[in-house]
C-alpha cells in the first residue's frame, strides 16, 4: 500500500483556517443543521451563493457537505481517489466551508465509501464486496460502479488516507460518513481469513441466529465496524484534536451496532430516518430521538429529514407536502431532535419545501433556549433490546420484537403517556431509579444479571409491565426451562407456545371476594369479553393466585358458521398476572398483546395496555392532557425552564403518509407537576406566543390550552 505517501501528499496541502466556533466542546454548540449533498455534475451548474444564503436565513448554525469518498469534491492527491468530471479547477466543497465559516457555522465533511468505480476494481479487485456464491458485487443502483466491502482495506486503508486528507486540508469540525458500514454480507477474501482468525469458523450461510457460525459473526461484525470507527477517530484527532469521526449509525434494536458503545464514543449523533414511508406513524421520528437519547444522555442529537419522498423507489430529487414535513419535524423536536435538513442535489428542481424548511427553523431560531433540554421528566420507560433483536428474532426480529414495541407505543401515545425509551445494558439503578414504570415488550432475551436488576428495580418500588416470552431466553438467544423473571410474574412456562390463534376470546372477570373489577380492566367492565391475541404462551401460576381479571376463552371454529360457538365458554387459565412484589406492581401478559395492537389496532387491546401503565405507575402522570384527538406529548427540563410538547397527530393519514393538510384539535386541558424546590414564575406558549392565564394547586400547574394546529410547547421559566 501507498499509504504513507498518501498522508504526506495531504498534509503538504495548505489547511484552511479553523473556524472560530471549533472548540474541544463545539458539539453541543449547533441547535439547527443543514445538509448539501452534491451529485457528480453539481461542480459549476449549481449555485453556492444561493445555498450559503439560505443556510443564513434559515439561521443553520452548521452544516454537513460532500466532500469524498464514492466522487471527490475537492482537488485529492490520493491516487484512486475519483474526483468529479466536472470539478475541472475548482474546489466546490472548499468553496462551501469557507463559505459556512464566514457565517460562523460549524462544518462536517460527508463522505460515503460504499462504491467504487472501475479504475479501484482493476488496481484493488480484493477491495470489492463478494456475494455468497463467490461473484464480486456490482451495484444495485449504479452498474457502473462496484460495491466495496466495509471490513476490509478499501476502508481500513484507501478510505483512512482520504479521511485525514479531508481533515487536513479543511480542518473541518468532524467526518460524517453514509453507508460506511457496509452493503449486506461479504465473503472477500480478507472477510473470510479475518473471520476464520477470529472465531476458527467459517463464514455462515444461514440467518439463523442459533448457528455457531452465525452468532460469531454478529460479534465479529459488530466488533469490525467499532475498530474502524476508532481507527478513524483516532485519525482524525491527530490532525484536529477538535473534531471527530460521526458515524451514520445507530438507532433501535434492529441496529446492527451496540447502541450502548455508540454512546460511549459518539460525542454527538444523527439520526437518520428522514420521512416517512409505507404505514409508518409520525411518531417514529419522536421513537427515533427516544432510542438514540436512551443511550447519549445529554449528548446533543440530530433529527435528519429529507423535504423529499422517502418510498421503496428512490425519488430523491422530489418533494413531500409542507405538512407533512412540519408534522415529521415537529414530533422529533419534541423528542429532543436538534432538526437536520438534507437536500441531495444543488440544483433546485421544485423548490416548494424552502419556505416550509425556513419556517420552521425561524420558529426553532426564536426559542432556542427552550429547546435545549437538559433531561426528560417522564416517569414511564419502555425497554428496547438489540440482543433479543439479534439472536431470538434474528431475520424475523421485525415481527417478533419491533412489532411488540410500535404496538406498545402505539398505546401509549393514545394514553398521552410522556415516556422515555431505555436500552436493556443501562438498567442499573442510577440509570433506571428516576422512573416509576418500565415496559417490557417482549423483551425475550434478557441476562440473569438484567433479570436481577429488574426485580431490584420492582423491589425498590418500581412498577414492571412485561409481555409474551419476556425473559424466558437468556442474552444469547438460547431458551430457559423457565422464564428468568417467574418470580416477578408469579408465573412459570408450561411448556408450550401457540402461535396463529384463531378465534380465541378474553372473558372480564370480577373478583370473586369483592364482586369487583380491577382497574386493569377499567372501561371494559360492561363487555363481558374481548379478542384475544395471536400468539399464547402456556404458563402455570407459581404464586396464589385466587384471581385474574382475564381469562382465555380457547379457540373454536370459526366456519361454518353455523359451528361458531365457543366449545369451553370459561376457563380458569389466567390472561393476565396483576400482583404486588415488594414494593413494586408487575403485570404479565403472556401474550402478543402488543404485538396484535400494532397489527389489527383494537380499541379494547389498547385500552388494557394503558389501564397497565396506570396501575403500575399507581400515581399521576407528571404531565396529563385531557381532551379530544391523537396527541403525542413530551416533558423536559432546561436550564432555567421546563417545556411540554404537544403535537397534534389527529389526522386521517396518520397511518399512511404523506399527510395532505393539518387538522386543528379543540381545546385541551393540561396539569404539569412542577419538580420539587422549583418555583414558577411565568408561563407563555410558543407557538401561539401568548400568555396565557393559569392556576397552581400546590405542586400542580393547569391551563387550558386553545385549539392545537400542530404543535404547541408550554414553557414555564422558573424563579
Amino acid at each position: 500500500m501507498e499509504q504513507s505517501g498518501i498522508i504526506l501528499a495531504a498534509m503538504a496541502t495548505p489547511p484552511l483556517a479553523q473556524s472560530a466556533t471549533t472548540t474541544a466542546s463545539w458539539y453541543d454548540r449547533p441547535m439547527r443543521w443543514a445538509q448539501l449533498t452534491l451529485v457528480e455534475d453539481d461542480p459549476g451548474k449549481y449555485d453556492p451563493a444561493f445555498w450559503l444564503d439560505y443556510f443564513r436565513r434559515t439561521h443553520s448554525d452548521a452544516a454537513c457537505l460532500s466532500a469524498g469518498g464514492c466522487v471527490a469534491y475537492y482537488p485529492t492527491k490520493i491516487p484512486l481517489h475519483y474526483r468529479s468530471k466536472y470539478l475541472g479547477d475548482r474546489d466546490s466543497f472548499g468553496e462551501l466551508v469557507t463559505g459556512c465559516r464566514k457565517l460562523g457555522m460549524n462544518v462536517i465533511a460527508r463522505t460515503d465509501p460504499h462504491a467504487a468505480h472501475q479504475d479501484v476494481y482493476d488496481a484493488h479487485p480484493d477491495w470489492i464486496a463478494v456475494d455468497a456464491q463467490g461473484n464480486k458485487r456490482k451495484h444495485w443502483a449504479d452498474p457502473e460502479l462496484w460495491v466495496t466491502c466495509a471490513l476490509g482495506p478499501y476502508n481500513f486503508d484507501f478510505m483512512t488516507g482520504v479521511t485525514r486528507e479531508i481533515v487536513s486540508m479543511y480542518q473541518v469540525d468532524g467526518i460524517f460518513s453514509n453507508r460506511w458500514a457496509g452493503s449486506g454480507m461479504c465473503y472477500c477474501e480478507h472477510c473470510r481469513a479475518n473471520f476464520k482468525t477470529f472465531s476458527s469458523l467459517e463464514l455462515p450461510r444461514t440467518t439463523n441466529p442459533q448457528d455457531p457460525a452465525r452468532k460469531q459473526y454478529i460479534v465479529w461484525h459488530q466488533q469490525r465496524l467499532f475498530e474502524l470507527w476508532r481507527l478513524w477517530d483516532a485519525e482524525i484527532k491527530k490532525v484536529n484534536p477538535n473534531a471527530s469521526y460521526i458515524a451514520n449509525a445507530g438507532g433501535g434494536a434492529l441496529s446492527d451496532l451496540d447502541m450502548k458503545t455508540i454512546g460511549e464514543l459518539a460525542p454527538i449523533l444523527f439520526a437518520d430516518r428522514q420521512a416517512r414511508h409505507g404505514v409508518m406513524p409520525p411518531w417514529s421520528n419522536g421513537k427515533n430521538g427516544k432510542e438514540y437519547g436512551s443511550t447519549m444522555g445529554r449528548k446533543p442529537i440530530g433529527g435528519i429529514f429529507s423535504v423529499g419522498v422517502e418510498e421503496q423507489y428512490r425519488w430523491k430529487d422530489s418533494v413531500q407536502t409542507a405538512d407533512e414535513i412540519r408534522m415529521w419535524v415537529a414530533d422529533g423536536i419534541a423528542h429532543n431532535l436538534r432538526p437536520w435538513f438534507t437536500k441531495f442535489n444543488g440544483k433546485i428542481a421544485d423548490p416548494r419545501w424552502l419556505k416550509v424548511v425556513e419556517d420552521l427553523y425561524g420558529w426553532h431560531y426564536k426559542n432556542d433556549r427552550y429547546l435545549r433540554n437538559e433531561k426528560s421528566l417522564a416517569r414511564v420507560a419502555m425497554i428496547y433490546s438489540q440482543q433479543t433483536a439479534a439472536f431470538y428474532g434474528g431475520d424475523q426480529a421485525r415481527a417478533k420484537v419491533e412489532d411488540h414495541a410500535l404496538g406498545f407505543y402505539q398505546a401509549l401515545v393514545e394514553a398521552r403517556v410522556p415516556f422515555d425509551m431505555v436500552h436493556d445494558r443501562t438498567l442499573e439503578a442510577e440509570h433506571i431509579s428516576r422512573y416509576r414504570t418500565l415496559i417490557l415488550p417482549n423483551i425475550a432475551a434478557l441476562s440473569t444479571e438484567q433479570c436481577s436488576q429488574l426485580k431490584a428495580f420492582v423491589e425498590g418500588g418500581g412498577g414492571l409491565i412485561a409481555t409474551h416470552e419476556t425473559s424466558l431466553y437468556d442474552e444469547w438467544g438460547v431458551r430457559r426451562s423457565d422464564f428468568g423473571l417467574a418470580g416477578l410474574f408469579g408465573a412459570s412456562f408450561d411448556g408450550k407456545i401457540d402461535t396463529n390463534v384463531h378465534n380465541s376470546y378474553l372473558n372480564i372477570e370480577k373478583d370473586p371476594d369483592s364482586g369487583r373489577f380491577h382497574p386493569l380492566v377499567h372501561g371494559l367492565e360492561d363487555a363481558n369479553r374481548i379478542i384475544n391475541a395471536v400468539n399464547w404462551v402456556h404458563v402455570k401460576p407459581t404464586a396464589e393466585s385466587r384471581y385474574s381479571p382475564l381469562t382465555l376463552v380457547p379457540s373454536y371454529p370459526d366456519l361454518p358458521m353455523e359451528e361458531v360457538f365457543p366449545r369451553i365458554p370459561r376457563t380458569n387459565t389466567p390472561g393476565v398476572f396483576a400482583r404486588e412484589v415488594g414494593r413494586g406492581r408487575v403485570v404479565y401478559f403472556p401474550f402478543d398483546l402488543d404485538r396484535t395492537f400494532w397489527e389489527v389496532l383494537a380499541a379494547d387491546h389498547g385500552q388494557l395496555l394503558r389501564n397497565a401503565v396506570a396501575w403500575a405507575s399507581n400515581e399521576e402522570q407528571p404531565l396529563v392532557v385531557t381532551g379530544r384527538g391523537v396527541i403525542d406529548v413530551s416533558l423536559w427540563m432546561q436550564k432555567s425552564s421546563m417545556t411540554a410538547h404537544l403535537v397534534n397527530l389527529t389526522n386521517p393519514m396518520m397511518m399512511k403518509g404523506p399527510v395532505r393538510e393539518i387538522i386543528p384539535v379543540p381545546a385541551q386541558q393540561v396539569r404539569i407537576r412542577i419538580p420539587d424546590g422549583r418555583r414558577v414564575a411565568g408561563m407563555r406558549f410558543l407557538v401561539n406566543a401568548k400568555t396565557p392565564a393559569y392556576r397552581q394547586a400546590a405542586n400542580v400547574l393547569s391551563v387550558d390550552v386553545p385549539t392545537i394546529e400542530l404543535h404547541e410547547v408550554i414553557a414555564l421559566d422558573f424563579a
